[in-house]
């Protein structure tokens, strides 16, 4: 189904490994150059259709992980910035930090050059105020590029298969509606 005629329909595109759909211009056209019938092309969409739910919920799944993980990294360069202005005032910096959900200490923070951040995977590493200002910069940016294509990959998803599902399935009720008009004669 991925070759199509101008009769048929438009050529399908792929996103990031996201199939495109083919919009079906002729539906008739379609099923001949398919050899399918409509309700064997009907199942073969709504197929699709699942697929292209599947690859929404993870993508879905993403965008909540990177919408959750933005502030974080927000907050981490906030605390970073908020260190390297102290820095040479001799004034410490008095923090609520969790220790555990829902449990709190406070610190006090003396006048300091480095940070640990934590890197996932049960990895931290210290690193200079200037490295990790940057470094948390960096990740910040990435973070929000990836939303953006993200949002941009489940809008390319959305716009698919359901248009040519309407249509084939409009088509079928129209020849349906016409084969029983030809089947029922009316009486006048």
């Amino acid at each position: 189904m991925a070759s199509s005629s101008s009769a048929s329909g438009t050529a399908v595109t792929e996103r990031r490994g996201i199939p495109g759909a083919q919009f079906v211009e002729d539906v008739q056209t379609y099923l001949n150059q398919s050899g399918l019938d409509v309700n064997s092309a009907l199942a073969f969409l709504q197929e699709r259709l699942q697929q292209y739910k599947l690859v929404e919920m993870k993508l879905l799944a993403q965008q909540r992980d990177l919408q959750a993980k933005i502030p974080d990294i927000e907050k981490c360069l906030d605390v970073v910035g908020t260190l390297h202005a102290k820095k040479g005032t001799g004034e410490a910096l008095l923090a609520d930090f969790e220790v555990s959900e829902g449990i709190y200490s406070r610190a006090r923070i003396e006048e300091t050059d480095s940070v640990c951040l934590w890197l996932g995977a049960n990895v931290m590493l210290e690193y200079s105020l200037e490295e990790a200002t940057a470094l948390l910069q960096k990740n910040l940016e990435n973070a929000r590029a990836s939303l953006e294509v993200l949002i941009t990959d489940l809008e390319f998803l959305r716009d698919q298969v359901t248009v040519t599902i309407a249509r084939v399935y409009n088509w079928d009720v129209h020849q349906r509606r016409i084969q029983q008009a030809i089947a029922t004669p009316t009486s006048e």
